[in-house]
């Protein structure tokens, strides 16, 4: 055990070294999780122990063994296109969906901005989108051609049957109103288990499949960035960690130093 290998028998030889010692003596292979339910363990007991005057040693700090996050799997390709192509556009909240996830795919919207998008915001001729995001900030968004079809469609056709009341809204819920988010999530899951794609999907997958393959693309990471709508390049970056890989062979292969 750590106290008897360095020689403490009792709680009042432990002093601010020892503690700092200890917090070194917690790195890997221990993962950062371990590394910090032991550390808290220690920060509580040592919180009692200086209530009773037991010790005299600062508390240690836990914040150094932060988790790392989780970053979603894109989808593929091949993948997006057994998802896609399992809705039932023939029915008009089938070509709405197909319409709402190839705008969430296709423009790499947050589910908040393509369930709040409305009719002003498009511009199928220009083939583009104008989107207002977080702290209402606006951006301007490309949207590709087989996006535009797939939206022209459910406008044209789908729309005015969901429509029971006027409404600027672009996607409406098979009564007429605003969709909910939950409703969205769960009808891609629906659509998941028909396409029999063995990847687990949400609308937040979609949007950063976009970002991934846009990279695999040759897209740069700060159009990838002002695309999203994001507000730093470090959030874009681990948005799109998985695939930071085709970004440095890109650098290396255009660098003229390399």
């Amino acid at each position: 055990m750590f106290a008897e290998s360095h020689g403490l028998s009792q709680w009042s030889d432990f002093s601010d070294e020892v503690a700092l010692r200890y917090q070194a003596s917690l790195g890997p292979p221990l993962a950062p999780s371990t590394a910090q339910r032991k550390l808290s363990a220690l920060r509580a007991l040592l919180k009692f122990l200086r209530k009773r005057g037991t010790v005299g040693a600062e508390l240690p700090s836990t914040g150094g063994f932060s988790r790392r996050r989780a970053l979603p799997k894109a989808l593929s390709e091949v993948q997006m296109n057994l998802l896609l192509g399992a809705m039932d556009v023939r029915t008009p909240s089938g070509l709405r969906d197909r319409a709402l996830f190839e705008i969430i795919y296709g423009a790499g919207l947050r589910v908040s901005e393509a369930l709040g998008l409305r009719l002003e915001q498009i511009d199928l001729d220009e083939l583009s989108l104008t989107v207002t995001g977080k702290r209402e900030k606006t951006r301007w968004v490309p949207i590709p051609s087989e996006t535009a079809r797939w939206l022209g469609r459910y406008l044209d056709e789908a729309r005015p049957k969901l429509l029971k009341r006027p409404s600027a809204l672009v996607i409406l819920s098979n009564r007429g109103n605003a969709m909910n988010r939950a409703v969205a999530y769960a009808n891609l899951a629906k659509y998941e288990r028909i396409a029999g794609v063995e990847a687990h999907t949400s609308p937040h997958i979609l949007r950063h499949s976009y970002a991934v393959h846009l990279l695999k693309g040759g897209a740069d990471l700060r159009s990838v960035q002002e695309l999203l709508g994001h507000s730093s390049i470090e959030t874009t970056q681990v948005y799109t960690h998985l695939d930071m890989t085709e970004v440095t062979k890109k650098y290396r292969s255009a660098h003229p130093r390399d």
